[in-house]
């Protein structure tokens, strides 16, 4: 997959960022984001992520429910990034301000049950991000946008919320509750009086009177608004079905996240939704692949066992004959190269040093040496074979992806040592996400 192409195409509106919690969406969107501006674009970056990596990595101190603009984004033909973290209960805010006269609005927004619901109700941060996308590609002040997905336990939460949260408002229990609304007048209380005294007194003391008492002023107050959040999320939802639209499923080379990408990437495909590919990310890789696994294994092992570097009766004897050991494999003695054999003494100086002295303890200092490189290459011998298990392994894993799925283009970003804290790691990340593997 290429994706500067896809990021210098000004056709190219939005770009979401999905995949299953940990495997880097934020890292990946806030690079992209970075890149894109630097190449001309102008960007904002959109993340749901309540760990503030974004913010840091942007040298921001914090970020809100309003876009700011990020210094030292090296931009050419007026390239520039903006970055913004969704306050959901503010964005919901936002939408009763704007769709409600204000008498009602202030009503709205100090109700008990809409406070709750606006702080946690189930699907809320979802939804909210899907209004925030729109009110963004509304603005038409941007681009670009970048869109970071919410940490969800399901990666699919993103685009199931629109319809959860419309089923909601559509049901059973919301269109009681505002029916007395609905008829008015003597006949609504009539309704009210009647049709409704035995389900409020029965949700009365299962849930408490006030509470029911909070919901039915709540759904009075919103019901003018409700079919706008069913409009907005349908118009939302097309928006991502747009050919300006961009998915870019990231996983890591692991195989719950990659069974998380494949059903994500199905998911897609049924919702006639744009995907760009999948972005690997933090794959293992080795300079030395050459050696296996089971190689630097036997190395290491030879070298316990001293059979490569024989600091004893091994050695070259000083007059000169060599040892009859057989020589070991070119691997193992190219990792561990023997000790170089110290000059033999003139023999007046050795009968004239004294017992104990430090020429008598030179030897044993050389043989403690070599154990300690010996040790010490077994070690770094074990840690590659290890290395090259991993390697093999997501090998393994991504290949059965790929057979799964050959249509899916996939781009592989090497993992980097240590995190990612500034601007300069987050361009290191784009090229990486840019040259692939």
């Amino acid at each position: 997959m290429e994706l500067d192409p896809l990021i210098d195409d000004l056709g190219t509106r939005i770009i979401v960022c999905c995949g299953a919690g940990g495997v880097g969406k934020t890292t990946t969107a806030a690079a992209l984001g970075v890149r894109a501006a630097e190449r001309g674009r102008r960007v904002v970056v959109l993340t749901i992520d309540p760990a503030r990596r974004l913010a840091q990595s942007m040298g921001i101190d914090s970020l809100d429910n309003t876009p700011r603009k990020v210094d030292g984004i090296k931009g050419s033909d007026g390239g520039e990034l903006h970055a913004m973290m969704l306050d959901m209960k503010r964005t919901f805010d936002e939408i009763v301000e704007a769709h409600a006269e204000p008498g009602r609005a202030r009503a709205i927004l100090e109700n008990p049950f809409y406070q709750s619901l606006s702080a946690g109700f189930a699907g809320t941060q979802e939804y909210m991000a899907m209004e925030k996308l729109g009110q963004l590609r509304a603005r038409d002040e941007w681009d670009l946008i970048v869109v970071d997905t919410p940490p969800s336990r399901s990666a699919l939460d993103f685009l199931d919320a629109p319809k959860r949260l419309g089923s909601f408002l559509d049901g059973k229990f919301i269109k009681l509750l505002m029916a007395p609304a609905k008829v008015g007048g003597r006949a609504g209380m009539k309704f009210l009086n009647v049709g409704m005294s035995m389900m409020t007194g029965t949700l009365g003391k299962l849930l408490g009177g006030q509470f029911l008492k909070d919901v039915q002023t709540f759904v009075a107050a919103m019901d003018t608004m409700f079919g706008g959040f069913r409009t907005r999320a349908d118009a939302t939802y097309k928006l991502l079905q747009a050919p300006g639209t961009a998915f870019l499923v990231v996983a890591t080379p692991e195989r719950d996240a990659l069974r998380e990408a494949a059903y994500f990437v199905e998911r897609l495909a049924a919702e006639e939704m744009p995907l760009a590919g999948l972005v690997l990310n933090r794959v293992h890789g080795s300079a030395a692949a050459r050696l296996s696994a089971e190689r630097a294994r036997a190395a290491a092992e030879n070298l316990d066992e001293r059979r490569i570097v024989d600091q004893g009766d091994g050695k070259t004897p000083r007059g000169g004959s060599p040892a009859t050991e057989p020589e070991p494999s070119h691997l193992a003695t190219a990792a561990t190269p023997a000790p170089p054999v110290p000059e033999a003494a003139p023999t007046a100086d050795l009968a004239q040093e004294p017992a104990g002295s430090a020429g008598n303890d030179a030897p044993h200092a050389e043989h403690e040496d070599d154990t300690d490189v010996r040790h010490l290459t077994a070690g770094l011998l074990r840690l590659h074979a290890e290395r090259m298990r991993v390697l093999s392994r997501e090998r393994r894993t991504r290949d059965r992806f790929t057979a799964l799925h050959p249509e899916v283009a996939v781009t592989e970003v090497a993992a980097l040592p240590g995190d990612v804290h500034d601007l300069a790691g987050l361009r290191t990340i784009g090229d990486r996400l840019t040259a692939g593997r």
